[in-house]
């Protein structure tokens, strides 16, 4: 009898414990790997599971580790003790049931930094830091399987596939391209690091050997090409059946081809001034772009930009090459840029069209008041649990709360390389940590805010306060030159911070900031501060919106004797 209960006790402890688990290899590669190697599981047939994980309600599931110094022949298990997961923690919660599986390696290579530490990153590769689509990420084919985290058994898959190069973009008669080795950034990261940038020529450009031209700067996400500018009629044969859910459109590709067409005959025509208009390619170890700005743990890359990559486009594109002769215009992450850069390099750059900014006042850090709040996830309440949303529609649905956007960034990679928003916010704002990498705004799991981090990003990236402190000194520099635009239905609520600044700003005096703040009724992200188009067209319009307007506002901002005329032929 005794015998009989302790072979039950044995059966069901097998039970308990047993799980499915994922064996993965790399048998083709060479040499050790690093990187976060990621499990993903979809009940989503028409798509790879890789480009299926997101912050919305329908997001397929992630599981991640990181892989270090790893033998791609030795098989890697990923499982409930290892796998952070989202949106589900942990494999076990995962309902039994088939599945798409597939498993990628997002590859770090090791930096030896200026600063004395060495870290392992994702170097960006020509995709603008997208790990999902990475050149030379490891991957597998998605393959269907049974899948119940009660049973003991291991799916064996193997990263056979390999996500191959980007082939850099052509010049064009009006479009060209700039790639430079930044002596600073190259400094700081210990290899060889690089700025790259696409111009669109003035109508006339070569008619006029002469003449020097105003730099346009839009800052945005990393572009592939100059974006937006077509100089042929939308494609005939395109179909229209596309739909596009964020806008519930149906053939919104042939309408942005048209916007850019008409953008091209606007950009030509007779009365359009004739400028300069840059994108930046500013990719970094941590996001799409690099914010613009100096920071500890991403480099100098507002000098970089400012001193290194600006003159050398003015040198070879005859600019200008002063202070009062650049403006620049963005949205979102291209917004704080805009106005970051205003603030940081007064004398570098004469006016900002920021739109929907990403937080400008720390104490509206979209949700989160990082100076009096005690826990970014969670509202401060006795005996209620109530969590910050971080997305919402213009009807104020929620879909994703701040927690669970965290959630996912911890699960694609940790100490701040998951290459998402908030990771970006923290490793361009904080201070480098003991281990190299960025310290911690709020422990990732737990929400709990450093108030010591907060400080350090109060006195160094909250423009609000920093346009506050530096008025006395530098308010005759920034006179006439802010503008921001929000909808005040932000699907990130950065609108909230757009309130306190816009207060912050009308207490100014000696002088007055003169300026323009502008909300869209129930406009969502993107919002530029036209009121007689919906997000959809006015996103596609910041060059024909923000060119002409500055032309008209440098008459009053450019110093005595300003070349205004010749580039307005």
């Amino acid at each position: 009898m005794k015998k009989n209960l302790i072979w039950a006790f044995l059966l069901l402890s097998a039970g308990a414990f047993a799980q499915t688990q994922f064996s993965i290899t790399a048998p083709n590669q060479q040499g050790l790997l690093d990187g976060r190697l990621l499990v993903m599981l979809s009940t989503n047939a028409t798509r790879e599971p890789r480009f299926d994980v997101t912050d919305a309600l329908n997001t397929q599931l992630v599981f991640g580790i990181d892989a270090e110094n790893w033998n791609g022949a030795q098989a890697k298990i990923v499982n409930n003790a290892n796998g952070f997961g989202y949106p589900k923690r942990s494999m076990k919660e995962i309902p039994a049931g088939e599945y798409y599986v597939q498993v990628l390696l997002h590859k770090y290579e090791t930096f030896h930094r200026k600063d004395g530490h060495t870290v392992k990153m994702p170097m960006d590769r020509g995709e603008g830091q997208q790990w999902n689509r990475a050149p030379g990420n490891l991957y597998s084919k998605p393959v269907k399987i049974k899948f119940d985290p009660k049973s003991a058994s291991v799916v064996k898959l193997s990263l056979d596939q390999i996500i191959p190069p980007i082939e850099e973009p052509k010049d064009t008669k009006y479009i060209k391209h700039i790639k430079i080795q930044s002596k600073l950034l190259t400094e700081f990261w210990g290899r060889p690091m690089y700025l790259g940038a696409h111009i669109l020529l003035p109508e006339g450009f070569d008619e006029h050997p002469d003449v020097k031209y105003p730099l346009a700067i839009f800052h945005g996400h990393f572009p592939d090409d100059f974006d937006g500018f077509r100089t042929v009629p939308p494609d005939e044969n395109l179909k229209t059946d596309d739909y596009n859910a964020r806008f519930k459109l149906y053939g919104y590709n042939k309408i942005v081809q048209q916007e850019a067409y008409d953008f091209y005959k606007m950009w030509t025509g007779k009365d359009f001034p004739r400028v300069l208009a840059i994108e930046i390619q500013h990719a970094c170890q941590f996001y799409d772009d690099s914010y613009a700005v100096n920071s500890e743990n991403i480099g100098p890359y507002g000098d970089a930009i400012t001193y290194e990559l600006i003159p050398e486009i003015e040198k070879r594109f005859r600019g200008i090459g002063e202070g009062w002769a650049r403006f620049t215009y963005g949205g979102s992450t291209g917004g704080w840029e805009a106005l970051a850069v205003q603030v940081k390099y007064p004398d570098q750059y004469n006016g900002c069209y920021a739109a929907c900014p990403d937080p400008i006042d720390f104490r509206a850090f979209t949700t989160v008041n990082i100076y009096e709040d005690k826990n970014a996830y969670w509202y401060d309440s006795q005996f209620k649990k109530l969590a910050k949303p971080g997305h919402r529609d213009y009807l104020g649905q929620v879909s994703a709360t701040v927690q669970e956007m965290n959630m996912r960034e911890l699960a694609l990679g940790t100490k701040t390389r998951s290459g998402q928003q908030f990771d970006i916010w923290e490793a361009v704002y904080s201070p480098v940590g003991k281990d190299g990498y960025p310290k911690r705004i709020w422990d990732k799991e737990t929400g709990v805010i450093d108030k010591e981090v907060a400080n350090y990003w109060k006195e160094n990236y909250d423009l609000a306060y920093i346009l506050k402190r530096d008025w006395a000194k530098n308010g005759e520099k920034w006179k006439g030159r802010i503008h921001i635009y929000c909808g005040d239905m932000d699907n990130y609520y950065l609108n909230n911070a757009v309130y306190l600044a816009e207060d912050m700003l009308k207490g100014l005096s000696n002088p007055s900031y003169d300026g323009e703040v502008d909300y869209g009724d129930r406009a969502e992200h993107c919002w530029n501060g036209d009121h007689t188009q919906p997000n959809a067209i006015s996103r596609l319009r910041y060059h024909r919106m923000f060119v002409p307007k500055w032309a008209e506002e440098v008459k009053k901002t450019a110093p005595k004797g300003a070349d205004l005329k010749s580039w307005r032929y």
